[in-house]
């Protein structure tokens, strides 16, 4: 009777661990299905903007809009950038509401609503194209091959073996989005991103779903974006796309040896304990093209401990470009960093704020 109950409670068990994969296979295939023809959305192009919203005032200039058309107008404001311009048509000015009166259009509609108004009044801009979005996305499977199976393959610092569900099943158990949130930010030996830092949030997400069942891949034109909710670690002002990322200085020492250039950066990895790496990547949020001829600084602090501001070195990570230095953070408040960034001919600074609590 023992030897049965054993043998009963060993195919429970296996009966239970196949549940719970396929309960995971089935949410991660939901998450990336394709979305209905209803619920499929789409960029809309700038003229397609302006005919359906801004012509409503910029066709006959109501309440001293300038006019479609109208050339002189439009260079004057031509001669101002993209990026300002939107930031005006985003927060509304003068007669015109926040987002031209309609909260749908997103922040790409509407440069490319102001590009083709300013086409179509002598200008020459080229249509922008979608944020952080490449012209042709990467598959996971790409991402995976060009990067992630650098540790994921061999499972170097104990990183997940590519196809090894039992390893990848207690990481997706609080949910796919907070994997690759973590994958975003960057989590134990990994640095934010994977070490790759043009990485857009749907490719890091479909290079997690291809790692963790690389036999079954997506649909074709399947949806692998995470939902809508901001990446509080990624700002984009002034026309810089800025992303944060911060590592410990212990998974720093764990990942690269003595004598690397990594570990010789800023003169050398803290041992004290409470040390952080703030690490700044930064692209132009147009080109998406790494920008590292800017100045950079950022000021660490706590309410209770305060903090401490320094420059941010230019460093090379993983191959890839970004700004960095290491920072004291012991305090159990959230940190408020603060990073300022001259770029070579700006006019005036550029400044992002980003909130940070240690876990």
């Amino acid at each position: 009777m023992d030897s049965l109950a054993r043998i009963g409670d060993r195919s429970s068990i296996a009966n239970l661990s196949r549940q719970l994969t396929t309960a995971i296979v089935l949410a991660i295939a939901v998450s990336i299905a394709p979305q209905s023809a209803s619920a499929q959305v789409r960029d809309r192009s700038g003229k397609e903007v302006v005919d359906s919203v801004c012509s409503a005032c910029h066709q006959t200039g109501v309440k001293g809009a300038p006019k479609i058309g109208d050339k002189q107008a439009w260079a004057r404001l031509a001669s101002r950038s993209l990026s300002d311009l939107t930031a005006s048509a985003l927060k509304g000015i003068r007669s015109m509401p926040a987002h031209g009166g309609d909260q749908s259009l997103s922040d790409i509609e509407i440069e490319r609503a102001i590009t083709y108004m300013v086409n179509q009044s002598g200008g020459r801009w080229t249509d922008p194209v979608g944020g952080l979005t490449p012209a042709v996305e990467r598959r996971g499977e790409q991402v995976v091959q060009a990067q992630c199976i650098k540790c994921h393959q061999t499972g170097v610092g104990g990183a997940p073996k590519i196809g090894d569900r039992d390893a990848w099943i207690p990481r997706l158990k609080r949910g796919l989005d907070l994997l690759v949130r973590s994958a975003i930010n960057g989590h134990g030996p990994m640095p934010p991103r994977g070490g790759m830092n043009e990485l857009t949030d749907a490719e890091i997400r479909g290079a997690i779903v291809y790692m963790f069942n690389p036999g079954q891949a997506p649909a074709k034109g399947a949806s692998t974006g995470l939902p809508a909710a901001p990446d509080r670690n990624r700002k984009v002002v002034d026309g810089a796309e800025i992303h944060l990322g911060i590592v410990a200085a212990e998974s720093m020492r764990a990942q690269y040896s003595k004598g690397s250039p990594e570990s010789s950066m800023h003169g050398g990895i803290p041992t004290g304990k409470g040390y952080f790496h703030v690490n700044i990547s930064l692209f132009d949020s147009k080109t998406r093209a790494a920008i590292t001829d800017a100045r950079v600084e950022a000021s660490v602090r706590e309410p209770v401990s305060g903090g401490d501001t320094k420059p941010l070195e230019l460093v090379t990570i993983n191959n890839a470009k970004s700004y960095g230095n290491y920072f004291r953070m012991s305090g159990k408040n959230p940190y408020t960093i603060t990073v300022r960034i001259q770029r070579p001919g700006g006019s005036r600074e550029i400044e992002a704020k980003f909130e940070h609590k240690l876990q």
